[in-house]
């Protein structure tokens, strides 16, 4: 037995001698200055007791690794094969082909033809269960009675397989603004695939393009329980007993660097179901749960870093219960990834599951105060929103009327304005951006995109929150390509480096995100060297850093002398307080600080170049 005679030497921590410990570091300002809010509302608070009532939520079978699932959006046949059996001989468990006007889909689709499905399925072993995911959108009956096809075609017994088979014309509906089917064809399509001897599941609840979008979890959430529902009422509608119904639905959920939200997001999902099927009279089931990396977190800037943010994603899906995660590559959001990028998403969850043993654990979780409190936050909040479709009757109607898509559209302007003014930030496209970054390298293959008839709806158009960052740098290497050199700006440092380096790193990462190359010194300055180096630099803009008392002491002096020397523009890093009308009278004409809106100071900057 160990010894733990230390241990209890220590008090025993209270709740009540930490917050007098906080009262004393926050010297008067308000405890709530600790706590954080979601896009839901829900209060994130900065500590949280164990939770006495937590209990582990059923999802994966208790040390059962998760699916790696391997996404397809390649549009060769041959190449996609090639891939496919790359990614199965290398560490993913299961496939998910990716077809035309699917959910997610980015212009990159297998053809909806039965040699081409033949020939990138080619030498895959479907027999002995290996996981394929169709990801359909337009002609999905077609597509799944292809695949369905060619499992005859093969002699192989239709049992023995693992597909899901993915139809999901709600989400079609509401991220395209209309769907070529219907919640009834779905019910027609399960009845003849199980008659086949097909095990399904068939129906996908996707919540996955509400997060794209720019929504909250609990909207995403709701509107994946309310396709859910529609399908069981139309299984049901379609003579099929609830106990089997409801083993043809399986989940999608976005998983993204929020890594808390992901995990309770999931966990919630588990939850919410469950009270789904005792409502219906049923005893619960576990439910098959997806996941896939966040679109909206991609970023073309900096790729590499989406790297980190998948591994944060991936680990809070699996965490979080998920059967099966899809790690989109580093690269997607510049194109078709190559070789090298798949590898990396590939061995990203190899890494999580051998190395790190993540899925042994059911639940690990459970008992923790702060996610068995944001669990049921989010269960709440989702529930509540669930209620208001079904008093409206049903996701159909709620989509027919614009309400959800105003909301969520509402939801995307804060996560916007949030962006612009650097309270969220995505590292190396917001913050600390690289303007010497090299070149990433996808697949030359131009996207493409199909009809699925006129607009019924208003759709649910996804997004990337680093995109507004990235026109900027695009402008900038505009300018380098046309003219030698990027958009300037001369950091006029004042005093000594411990005066100025706080404020001159952050007025180098908000130029530099918008593409503008900062020039700044590294040793003390007296004013005649700052003069002498905005003259070098080739600068029109200047940005003044130093701290409160330089400023007060120096900083009207040598903004009137950097004004005069030719600057065309002069900022101020920090908020000036009293010396606002003296700098401004000596030429300060902007001033830059944490909170303001970075987008409009960068934009503002492009105006001030003439560029």
């Amino acid at each position: 037995m160990s010894d733990l005679s230390l241990v209890s030497a220590f008090p025993k921590a209270e709740e009540t001698a930490w917050k007098e410990l906080v009262e004393k570091a926050l010297k008067g300002a308000p405890f709530s200055v600790l706590e954080s809010k979601t896009y839901d509302g829900i209060v994130v608070e900065p500590l949280y007791p164990p939770a006495e009532a937590g209990a582990v939520i059923p999802g994966r079978d208790p040390g059962a690794p998760w699916e790696i699932t391997q996404r397809l959006d390649l549009t060769d046949p041959g190449t996609a094969n090639g891939q496919i059996l790359e990614d199965l001989n290398n560490g993913a468990s299961g496939i998910a082909l990716v077809f035309q006007g699917a959910v997610g889909e980015c212009g990159y689709a297998l053809p909806a033809d039965a040699d081409a499905i033949g020939a990138a399925l080619e030498g895959v072993h479907l027999e002995w269960g290996v996981p394929l995911e169709l990801q359909l959108g337009a002609n999905a009956a077609a597509i799944a009675n292809m695949v369905a096809d060619l499992v005859d075609a093969r002699g192989l017994p239709a049992n023995h397989t693992n597909i899901r088979f993915g139809f999901d014309p709600i989400g079609v509906l509401a991220a395209k603004g209309a769907a070529d089917a219907s919640p009834e064809d779905v019910a027609a399509l399960a009845k003849e695939l199980s008659a086949r001897g097909f095990k399904g599941p068939f129906a996908a609840a996707d919540g996955r393009l509400v997060h794209d979008a720019g929504g909250t979890e609990a909207q995403e959430l709701a509107f994946a329980l309310a396709s859910a529902i529609c399908y069981l009422r139309a299984f049901e509608a379609a003579g099929i007993p609830l106990e089997e119904a409801r083993k043809m639905i399986f989940f999608r959920l976005a998983a993204d660097q929020n890594q808390f939200l992901t995990t309770a997001k999931f966990r919630a999902l588990r939850k919410l179901w469950s009270r789904v099927e005792e409502a219906c009279g049923l005893d619960p089931e576990v439910a098959f749960v997806t996941g896939e990396t966040a679109w909206r977190m991609m970023t073309k800037r900096h790729a590499q870093a989406n790297i980190i943010r998948g591994t944060i994603a991936t680990l809070a899906a699996a965490v979080g219960g998920a059967n099966a995660v899809t790690v989109l590559p580093y690269t997607a959001a510049l194109g078709l990834a190559e070789d090298f990028a798949r590898r990396v998403a590939r061995n990203t969850q190899t890494v999580l599951l051998e190395e790190s043993n993540l899925y042994r654990v059911a639940d690990p979780a459970a008992g923790s105060g702060a996610l068995e409190a944001l669990t049921g936050d989010l269960c709440t909040a989702a529930w509540r929103l669930f209620q208001k479709f079904e008093e409206a009757g049903g996701v159909l109607n709620v989509l027919e009327s614009g309400l959800f898509q105003d909301a969520v559209a509402e939801t995307r302007t804060r996560r916007e304005t949030a962006m612009a003014k650097r309270k969220e930030s995505l590292i190396g496209s917001s913050e600390f951006a690289d303007l010497g970054e090299d070149d990433l390298e996808v697949m030359d293959v131009a996207p493409t995109s199909v009809e699925l008839g006129t607009q019924t709806v208003k759709p649910l158009t996804p997004m990337r929150l680093s995109a507004p960052f990235e026109a900027l740098r695009d402008r900038s290497d505009a300018l380098l390509a046309k003219t030698g050199t990027r958009p300037r700006i001369f950091l006029a440092c004042l005093g000594r480096p411990a005066d100025f380096n706080g404020r001159a790193s952050f007025a180098k990462s908000l130029f530099e995100a918008g593409g503008i190359e900062a020039i700044a010194a590294t040793s003390q300055q007296t004013l005649d060297k700052t003069l002498e180096g905005f003259r070098e630099s080739g600068a029109s803009l200047v940005c003044l850093c130093s701290s409160d008392k330089v400023y007060a002491a120096e900083g009207a002096e040598a903004a009137k002398a950097l004004r005069d020397a030719g600057a065309a523009h002069v900022y101020l890093a920090g908020k000036p307080g009293d010396l606002e009308a003296a700098l401004r009278d000596a030429g300060v004409e902007s001033f830059v600080a944490a909170g303001d809106n970075a987008l409009e100071t960068l934009t503002g900057a492009y105006e001030h170049l003439g560029a």
